[in-house]
């Protein structure tokens, strides 16, 4: 997809594709969303994810651009899937032992040549089969698609919900701690509790124009159980964009830095961070951490007071400031650091995250209400 694309900028390239999306393609969004042609036809989605993921483009907007040119009942049903990453985000935020549980928990009682089969792409399941390579040589699939896969994942070949979305995390472009983990879980009924997911043969068949028509799924699976409770949490953050050391740290999680071009330059350092498979938990495939690293160099580009370094180098610093990067493997890094060295963060965040994240207590349909309220109060 754009993992092998190293020569252009990839703000830019998230501005061209949005454009040209928004412009010949958007219209017929809503008809054609759920249909999966293949790698080689994707015109009828956006393909933004990968862009929106690391913040080269920000989610208010491609709302913007998406209501500069239709109707919000036009585009009601886009907007409503870039807002699904942002509840999904705020929903761990107010939840955080969710992922701390997903990251730390070892999987167990399931077969492991099962597994083998079904990461090599050899369980005789057509489809599956075809996802898996897709999933390796592109880095991405369809959001439709990633719902069957995971059903099938977990309901047919009966594998533990958490080595598949550990094996998207390590695969996907667009793998995001809470959109992953999340989604995974809602497909096996513990996300809300007893609605789960069921791939069928003909479903599948009907949304990838009959490329595929698998045959064994298991369609009566009940939903998983879990038995811990996770309640929510307070969210101890608010909007902040104050400077308050001279250096300044950035993940690859969070690079839009339209309209914090002044705040940016002030500093003395800006410590662009990649972690590397060692310091990481989920292990990352090679052509996500390429990316990952070119979207970092392309924020190099535009401040000079920038440099990517060492991870271990923030262990040097007592105190700096931080783009807040959210739940997830990033900001566990930060954690070790605190606790290691009793190092101080002050974390730079985003107007519309706090105040989206608010909607996030409860579920989609309460934060989808909300979204009026929500796109009157970033127009103004």
């Amino acid at each position: 997809m754009y993992a092998k694309d190293n020569t252009k900028d990839l703000f830019k390239l998230a501005d061209s594709i949005a454009e040209d999306f928004v412009s010949n393609n958007l219209s017929n969004y809503q008809g054609l969303r759920n249909y999966d042609y293949g790698p080689n036809k994707r015109d009828n989605v956006s393909c933004l994810s990968p862009f929106i993921t690391h913040r080269l483009l920000l989610e208010q907007d491609l709302v913007k651009r998406a209501l500069d040119s239709y109707s919000f009942s036009k585009v009601e049903k886009f907007i409503q899937e870039i807002y699904w990453r942002t509840y999904w985000k705020g929903w761990l935020e107010l939840r955080p032992s969710v992922w701390e549980d997903f990251i730390s928990e070892r999987a167990e009682g399931y077969d492991d040549a099962a597994y083998k089969q079904a990461i090599e792409g050899n369980t005789g399941i057509d489809c599956f089969d075809f996802w898996i390579k897709e999933l390796k040589e592109e880095n991405y699939l369809h959001n439709h698609t990633r719902m069957w896969f995971a059903s099938i994942w977990i309901f047919t070949l009966g594998l533990p919900w958490q080595l598949g979305a550990k094996f998207f995390m390590k695969y996907l472009l667009d793998g995001d701690a809470a959109s992953n983990t999340l989604s995974w879980r809602w497909v096996a009924g513990i996300q809300t509790k007893g609605k789960h997911y069921i791939a069928r043969s003909s479903n599948i068949s009907k949304f990838t124009a009959g490329r595929f028509h698998p045959v064994g799924l298991n369609t009566l699976a009940e939903s998983l159980n879990e038995e811990k409770e996770y309640l929510k949490e307070s969210l101890n953050l608010s909007f902040n964009e104050i400077k308050r050391n001279n250096t300044l740290v950035m993940f690859e999680n969070d690079l839009w830095f339209e309209g914090r071009e002044s705040l940016y330059s002030s500093y003395e350092n800006i410590y662009l961070i990649l972690l590397n498979n060692d310091e990481r938990k989920i292990e990352l495939d090679a052509n996500v951490l390429a990316f990952k690293k070119k979207a970092l160099d392309d924020v190099q580009k535009h401040f000079k007071n920038s440099s990517l370094v060492s991870p271990d180098r923030l262990f040097q610093h007592n105190s700096f400031d931080v783009v807040y990067p959210s739940v997830g493997e990033n900001l566990d890094f930060l954690k070790d650091i605190q606790n290691q060295n009793n190092t101080s963060f002050n974390f730079l965040t985003r107007e519309e995250d706090i105040f989206c994240w608010e909607f996030s207590n409860k579920g989609f349909f309460n934060f989808k209400k909300n979204i009026p309220h929500i796109l009157k109060k970033f127009s103004e």
